[in-house]
């Protein structure tokens, strides 16, 4: 169901950050650095009843800015650096962008801060994870009865099965199983303080975990590449429409809680 807010509803849609990131890109006849966001991401929110506005990964946002958000996607894209969970980089490890890992993990804490909801899609979550003090396996194939979370063939998916942990809002929100998307060659092996496993596949992997008080949900896989189900973004849509009307002054100088 989608969650458009018309102005007799109440108001504008609840505006959602989106972070960018910087690449080489080809247009007309231009060949430059450029800010990057599959268009999919963008889609999601704004089917699900959201207004978009992308951030590229510049000066860090305040608390007092991210609150002017009310919702942020923490979205896809490669590897997480090792340092921010204190281990060395695996050789499969991508080389880190540390521009863009800098950016999102004081985002995310901003957002903790100024009690912005958040929805963080694989890479978005495990920069969750690290901000939690949890750590990652850097490349699943090397470990014994994990089955294949990434496809072999370039832009394309491996499909798992998740089912997810009754109780939770994850399982509220998609149900007790759901078969996603995946492309993942590392994922979650200690879990940060303060997160709660919400979904694993059958090998047990972690695909899923949230906060107690449910104003983050993290996923390892792609919900973004399935636009029939816009569950997790209506979700976060529904819950920053809320937010957005019930907005009160956040006091930057609060500690924040990651």
């Amino acid at each position: 169901m989608v969650s458009n807010v018309s102005e007799d509803e109440g108001g504008p849609r609840p505006l959602v950050g989106l972070p960018t990131y910087y690449g080489r890109g080809q247009y007309g006849v231009w060949d430059r650095d450029a800010a990057f966001l599959p268009s999919v991401y963008v889609t999601a929110v704004t089917r699900a009843g959201g207004r978009v506005v992308l951030l590229p990964p510049e000066q860090p946002w305040s608390a007092v800015e991210v609150a002017q958000l009310d919702g942020i996607v923490l979205t896809g894209g490669d590897d997480v650096d090792p340092a921010l969970y204190r281990a060395t980089a695996h050789l499969r490890t991508q080389v880190p962008n540390t521009r863009r890992d800098s950016f999102e993990t004081t985002l995310y804490r901003r957002a903790r801060q100024s009690d912005v909801p958040v929805l963080a899609i694989c890479r978005g979550a495990q920069i969750v994870n690290t901000v939690h003090g949890g750590t990652l396996h850097q490349h699943l194939p090397d470990l014994t009865g994990y089955g294949a979370h990434e496809a072999e063939v370039k832009d394309e998916f491996a499909v798992v099965d998740v089912t997810t942990v009754p109780g939770t809002t994850t399982s509220a929100t998609i149900g007790e199983a759901v078969s996603v998307r995946c492309h993942h060659h590392q994922a979650i092996d200690r879990l940060g303080e303060g997160l709660n496993v919400s979904g694993h596949a059958a090998d047990g992997c972690i695909e899923a975990f949230e906060t107690a008080d449910a104003r983050m949900l993290a996923v390892q896989w792609h919900p973004e590449e399935t636009l029939d189900d816009l569950r997790l973004f209506t979700a976060l849509v529904t819950t920053a429409r809320d937010r957005a009307r019930t907005r009160t002054t956040t006091d930057p100088t609060v500690e924040a809680r990651p």
